[in-house]
């Protein structure tokens, strides 16, 4: 690749990157399909940042792709491998595939990608900037790591290929921190979706104050990131659940702790805490999202010894 080209490549990308940049910091991590879709505008043209195809040129770019993406029912294996890389897997099964081939012309050029997860159907976390730094033909799979999330140098000789030991090692830490946020965003998504994006207790249905409350802690055994082991909460009750202001009984109703109901204060103790007092929560149609009654169990009987 000329040295015109790779700067034309590296002004691209940078655009699509600072995009991305804006676009979270509105919206969060998790950004919809019909956004990602439409792009943005660059030099006069729309840049989409995805397409059907999960390995993703759009025409401005010349030999190599802008972003890889993994679907949440895919056809494809893509996975996190025992070396702490990400496993992508190649279009078909044929190395020689033109896609395959922009994802090796990548990997040649240490061209940073943007990766996208689909945490939940047309959702999708946005991880940049990432480096194709293995293949593996026997496997039909690349490697990639993601990075620091800076912005990369662009101009003439600046986008040099650093394998250096301290790259590598910086871009596995920074992988297994990408590893951590998909679990994390993709328990959130998939509580939220069930709870239809609203609090349990109080049905707040703003979503930027929402979050997905473990019922047994993620490090704990039995607390699976599955649906049935969370609640939609707003961020007051989350905290409260999580301090055992409050609790879940397994008949799916509140007992708020004896001494805030004794408590007196302004109206949203009154109304916030001690109006949940023997409430029922709202919980999903679905029975196997409704939260476990077993789970509730063992949390309730922690709730009365912190009382």
């Amino acid at each position: 690749m000329s040295e015109n080209a790779r700067y034309r490549d590296s002004r691209i990308r940078l655009a699509a990157f600072r995009w991305l940049d804006e676009q979270t910091n509105i919206q969060g991590d998790v950004l919809p399909w019909s956004l990602l879709a439409n792009g943005l505008v660059i030099e006069g043209r729309r840049v989409p940042l995805v397409s059907q195809q999960g390995i993703f040129k759009p025409a401005v770019l010349d030999a190599m792709p802008l972003s890889l993406r993994t679907s949440a029912k895919g056809p494809y294996d893509d996975h996190f491998g025992p070396d702490g890389t990400l496993r992508y897997a190649y279009r078909g099964r044929d190395p020689g595939h033109h896609q395959n081939v922009w994802v090796r012309n990548a990997m040649r050029e240490q061209a940073p990608l943007v990766y996208f997860h689909a945490v939940v159907p047309g959702k999708y976390l946005a991880v940049w900037p990432v480096y194709v730094v293995g293949d593996d033909p026997a496997l039909l799979t690349f490697s990639v790591l993601a990075d620091e999330r800076n912005l990369p140098k662009i101009g003439p000789g600046s986008e040099q290929a650093d394998y250096s030991p301290e790259a590598e090692y910086r871009r596995r830490y920074a992988t297994r921190e990408v590893l951590q946020r998909l679990h994390q965003t993709g328990f959130r998504e998939r509580v939220l979706a069930a709870y239809r994006e609203q609090c349990a207790l109080c049905r707040l249905r703003h979503r930027e104050l929402l979050e997905a409350a473990h019922i047994i802690g993620d490090k704990e055994e039995g607390g699976e990131p599955n649906v049935r082991n969370g609640v939609s909460l707003c961020k007051l009750h989350h905290a409260a659940f999580d301090k055992y202001f409050l609790a879940i009984r397994p008949d799916y109703t509140v007992e708020v702790k004896s001494a805030i109901l004794d408590e007196r204060d302004g109206p949203m103790l009154r109304f916030g805490l001690q109006g949940l007092h023997n409430q029922g929560i709202w919980t999903p149609r679905s029975v196997s999202q409704k939260p476990g009654r077993d789970l509730l169990e063992r949390r309730y009987e922690r709730f009365l010894k912190a009382s």
